[in-house]
């Protein structure tokens, strides 16, 4: 009896079929299947997000590289008025930067230009000390100029004569004096050059407190003794 039992237990072992699998259409799917689905689902989110990128891309307004957007605005004013220089611009490729407008104000005061003015104060000839000096041999020549100043105005001194000769008359002036020593010249037909600064280099001793010094040389006094002559004979 235990042997029939055994055999029967092992003929239904045999006999019995395998349990069937699960059907993926009643719900059941294995783990495979559901990390498949995920990925794509990842796959589609990325594409979805990448999508939505480049189309933000797409719609930005072309911009040129390396530049940037600079407005500056300078206002200089002066005396005359005002001058406003106008403002630079540029772009910039990965992002656009802008500087907000700077206004400088510079006023520059008028500048003002000193001229030395030159004042030229008229002496009295009467108060101008005159010294002639005979610088040739013609006797006489110093006493006769001395006399024609006098007559013009000036204070003349008593004639002398000169230390040496000279080859040309010239009229020499003391500090503050050129003035009334350039019409002294000037009356005299003298030029210019004949109009010098009264030195110690001057052949006339005894110079001092004087402010003009006429030294005669032979121009002068030719025309003094030609003077002469006319004026004996006319009287």
């Amino acid at each position: 009896m235990l042997a029939t039992t055994l055999v029967g237990w092992q003929a239904e072992r045999v006999t019995t079929p395998p349990p069937p699998p699960p059907d993926p259409g009643r719900g059941g799917r294995s783990s495979g299947d559901r990390v498949v689905v995920a990925r794509a689902l990842m796959l589609l989110a990325a594409a979805l997000v990448l999508g939505i990128i480049l189309i933000g891309v797409a719609a930005r307004p072309p911009v040129l590289a390396g530049t940037s957007t600079v407005a500056t605005s300078v206002t200089t004013t002066t005396a005359a008025g005002t001058t406003t220089s106008g403002a630079g611009t540029a772009g910039s490729a990965a992002s656009t930067t802008t500087t907000a407008p700077r206004s400088t104000t510079t006023t520059h005061r008028a500048g003002t230009k000193r001229v030395a003015a030159t004042t030229t104060t008229t002496v009295p000839r009467s108060s101008v000390k005159v010294l002639v000096a005979n610088g040739t041999s013609v006797a006489g020549a110093a006493g006769r100029y001395t006399q024609l100043l006098s007559g013009q105005g000036w204070a003349t001194q008593a004639p002398v004569n000169a230390s040496s000769t000279v080859s040309a008359s010239s009229v020499y002036y003391a500090s503050g004096q050129q003035a009334s020593a350039s019409a002294i010249a000037s009356s005299l037909g003298l030029s210019s050059a004949n109009v010098q600064p009264l030195t110690a280099s001057v052949p006339v001793a005894g110079t001092g407190g004087v402010g003009i010094v006429l030294v005669v040389g032979p121009d002068l006094a030719a025309q003094s003794s030609v003077t002469t002559t006319t004026a004996a004979r006319t009287g």
